[in-house]
């Protein structure tokens, strides 16, 4: 579904404000040096961000939070828009869905949160250093699972509808104009094939998603030691990745229970009551997160565990980059 609507920015942020009173808006703000989501007003709207890549925060923390009780009284949803969010997000809610809505032990709270949420991503027209999405056959634009697309052009807001809900939305919310002029759908097709040019030439090098798999799996045991030796296991790269969602939980008083986000390469994470620990050793937890992202999740799984994002590499104490690892393996 390629159908495009136009409306000047002035009157999207307008459009926005008065969607606010029915609608908790989220949206991705910042300056220079970086972005995040963060909660739309009339103080904040000029600073929505357009097209640039990756927010700090993971999509998933607004369906899967941090910590919350899972035996208390639910509250119903509140209807939700989230603005700004890059396809590398909006792919990894793919492999999200599979786990949380399988109907066989379905996640309610999750069920909820989706259910109750309009995504509007925003394509990806620049690149940062460490993406890498299209090595995965991911696209920098979204083309499923968000509601509407948005590109910032001067002082025009591009609108690409994605779904039924995205069409409603663009043109009973927005009063976005439709447009049938194909130099719009021109301009836009074009700015989506630089940016996939730009990142296939810094990708160079990288196996796809399936080799990867197979090579992490035949890795010797040398060079997990060696990678993992700058390792602090302070769980960065499982916390901010978009498709990692391990969690504990934990009994506590009155019989409640609250499920917290877990990571494999916290010490302890597989430590059962007798004491072993079959990933008590650094190389071993190390090399975990990759056979569940490369070999295990594939192998259960239709959608990808590594979206390309790249916030892994980024968020490292110890500077690991998982690129380097991999074009070391395909050599």
């Amino acid at each position: 579904m390629n159908i495009y609507y136009s409306i000047k920015r002035d009157s999207w942020e307008n459009s926005l404000l008065r969607l606010s009173s029915s609608y908790i808006i989220y949206g991705v703000t910042g300056n220079g040096q970086s972005t995040d989501y963060d909660l739309i007003s009339e103080r904040n709207i000029s600073s929505l961000v357009y097209n640039r890549p990756k927010p700090a925060t993971p999509l998933k923390t607004f369906f899967l939070p941090v910590r919350e009780n899972v035996t208390a009284d639910t509250v119903k949803e509140v209807p939700r828009i989230i603005i700004g969010t890059p396809n590398c997000d909006i792919e990894a809610l793919g492999i999200l869905d599979e786990i949380y809505l399988d109907e066989s032990f379905e996640d309610v709270f999750y069920r909820r949160r989706r259910e109750s949420t309009i995504i509007i991503s925003s394509d990806c027209l620049e690149i940062q250093e460490h993406c890498h999405c299209t090595a995965y056959n991911i696209n920098p634009f979204s083309t499923g699972k968000a509601d509407l697309a948005v590109i910032l052009r001067h002082d025009d807001i591009i609108l690409r509808a994605i779904s039924e809900k995205g069409i409603e939305l663009a043109e009973k919310s927005f009063n976005a104009v439709r447009s049938d002029d194909r130099t719009l759908a021109s301009f836009v097709e074009s700015r989506h094939h630089e940016t996939v040019e730009i990142l296939n030439r810094t990708g160079k090098g990288l196996p796809d998603y399936r080799t990867t798999g197979r090579l992490v799996k035949a890795a010797g045991e040398s060079v997990w030691k060696r990678y993992s030796s700058k390792c602090v296991s302070c769980g960065a790269c499982t916390t901010i990745c978009p498709t990692c969602t391990c969690f504990l939980l934990i009994d506590k008083p009155g019989f409640h229970k609250v499920k917290q986000m877990d990571a494999c390469q916290y010490p302890g994470f597989e430590r059962v009551a007798g004491g072993e620990d079959s990933l008590g050793k650094l190389p071993s937890r190390f090399r975990n997160r990759y056979m569940c992202k490369y070999v295990w999740k594939p192998a259960k799984f239709h959608s990808t565990a590594c979206t390309g994002c790249g916030r892994c590499i980024e968020a490292c104490i110890g500077k690991i980059n998982k690129n380097e690892l991999f074009r070391e393996l395909a050599k």
